[in-house]
């Protein structure tokens, strides 16, 4: 059994039904509204917990019933909470989702407390970074905590993972700490400004993200599938076809249930991939971010159709 620690995002989703984006300027009629936890950070500590990872979080919420709802899904879910700071000044993150009959949507998120997470806050989580199998952070939470996790991490021979979402500039030494990086192709791009076409520009993509100090990389490229390309080679894994109804928490939902299978010298990364492919699938199926994923029980059903 793994044991993941997650540095990370806390927010509380409101999740907008509409039949279509709006334009600018334009006023639409919700077709449904619901409220459940998610954030990037809360997303992927749940799905690592469900597929048998032993989960820690380091994060901050508000002190308000935002706050008080994140601590009780996440327990409720087998996550240790002892590293996530009640903050009483500044409120829980949260994010308004418009998700359309499609199942795309789009997002606005708040950082509240999370913004707040500091370099104290993680090395009071020394312990737990280094007993950990994997640190796996996002970009919902400031760099500098991320950094000081990593450095924690690689001090202590523990493989780091970073999803840089959303892409922004990312901080040299954070990459130098990296052992994984898994962006979207969006976001490969923004951070390699190379195009995401075809195998030949995911190596590409591979290769400039080397230069920059990370050996091994993972992109997922929706619902065509992921490609991976680590020190003893590459492939593209296809994703499996379903209907989706609500892609909000897919990505996490990978990254949580890889981790949650994947060894620390990547040895087993295609035989990881696709089970956080299936994990992933079956999170497109359902409705809501946390809800949405999937118990290893349920993957491995899904794994024998």
């Amino acid at each position: 059994m793994n044991k993941v620690t997650v540095v990370g995002s806390l927010n509380v989703d409101t999740t907008m039904k509409i039949k279509r984006m709006p334009l600018p300027g334009e006023t639409l009629s919700a077709l449904g509204k619901s409220s459940a936890a998610g954030g990037k950070g809360a997303n992927q500590a749940v799905s690592a917990a469900r597929s048998g990872a032993q989960t820690y979080f380091v994060g901050e919420v508000g002190k308000d019933s935002g706050g008080e709802m994140m601590l009780k899904d996440l327990r409720e879910n087998g996550i240790d909470v002892s590293g996530i700071k009640v903050n009483d000044q500044v409120g829980t993150g949260s994010a308004a989702i418009l998700l359309d009959e499609n199942g795309q949507n789009s997002i606005l998120v708040y950082g509240g407390a999370n913004q707040e997470l500091s370099v104290a806050d993680v090395t009071a989580a020394k312990k737990q970074i280094m007993e950990a199998d994997f640190v796996v952070a996002q970009f919902e939470t400031p760099q500098a905590a991320t950094l000081k996790a990593f450095e924690l991490a690689k001090a202590n021979g523990v493989t780091t993972i970073l999803n840089p979402a959303p892409a922004h500039e990312i901080d040299p030494a954070v990459l130098k700490l990296t052992d994984l990086i898994i962006p979207n192709e969006t976001e490969s791009q923004a951070l390699t400004g190379i195009i995401i076409t075809d195998e030949t520009s995911m190596l590409m993509s591979a290769a400039k993200f080397a230069k920059m100090g990370v050996r091994n990389l993972i992109i997922t490229v929706g619902a065509k599938g992921a490609f991976y390309c680590t020190q003893d080679g590459y492939n593209f894994i296809p994703a499996f076809k379903v209907n989706a109804v609500d892609t909000t928490a897919a990505g996490d939902t990978f990254i949580g249930a890889l981790s949650s299978q994947l060894k620390p010298d990547m040895s087993n990364i295609e035989k990881a991939l696709v089970y956080a492919q299936r994990a992933s699938s079956l999170a497109v199926q359902k409705m809501g971010a946390l809800p949405s994923i999937p118990t290893k029980d349920q993957i491995m059903a899904a794994s024998q159709k």
